[in-house]
């Protein structure tokens, strides 16, 4: 997989959020996207993802066989994970993982899922009744184990205990080894240790 930004720019009204960034990414590797809170951190990622459109410049993929993908398809070839990302509340965790398969095949089966989570005993429970933490986990394991070779992880530490962020790490390592990874993060290590690039956001204000 290959994105390549040329002069790309994102404004809210007047305000930019970022401007003039040009930059390739390829292959597979961790990309730590780094900046403050409200520095831009969270929308370059969607831009990059192509859930926002950015104000200015263009977003190109290609496969790997240097095929372009048109924008609109390019949601099959990833996955992302925010702790803003909503669940649906009314879902059972089961149903949430049987959901979610329906449009993109994940690495592992649901048991497998629910035992790496260490959410067994959370089954059939409404994801609504699941505490912040809870949510999280299954918001990442269903990033990381989606079979798909790009990866966004917005502050993907949020709302883990010390275990949790164990866990996160464990399957990183285990699972997203082949994967093009963008984190977004505010400068925590635990969540972009296995980054070999990054990028200051804030180096592209206008």
């Amino acid at each position: 997989m290959k994105i390549i930004l040329k002069d790309i720019g994102k404004r809210f009204n007047r305000e930019w959020v970022f401007k003039n960034i040009n930059l390739e990414f390829e292959n597979s590797g961790g990309v730590v996207i780094l900046g403050g809170n409200g520095s831009g951190k969270s929308t370059f990622l969607k831009v990059l993802a192509g859930n926002t459109l950015p104000s200015e410049g263009s977003i190109k993929y290609l496969d790997e066989q240097s095929r372009t993908i048109a924008s609109e398809s390019i949601f099959r070839s990833l996955s992302f994970s925010s702790p803003y990302l909503e669940l649906f509340d009314e879902f059972s965790l089961k149903e949430t993982l049987n959901f979610h398969s329906k449009f993109k095949p994940l690495l592992l089966g649901n048991t497998e899922i629910i035992e790496l989570a260490y959410l067994d005993k959370a089954t059939e429970k409404p994801i609504k009744h699941f505490s912040s933490g809870m949510k999280q986990r299954v918001r990442l394991a269903l990033a990381v184990l989606s079979d798909c070779p790009i990866l966004f992880l917005d502050e993907p530490t949020s709302n883990l205990d010390s275990k949790g962020i164990s866990w996160y790490k464990e399957i990183i390592e285990k699972y997203a080894k082949n994967k093009l990874i963008f984190v977004g993060s505010n400068n925590q290590e635990n969540e972009y240790f296995f980054c070999n690039k990054s990028i200051n956001i804030e180096a592209y204000k206008a």
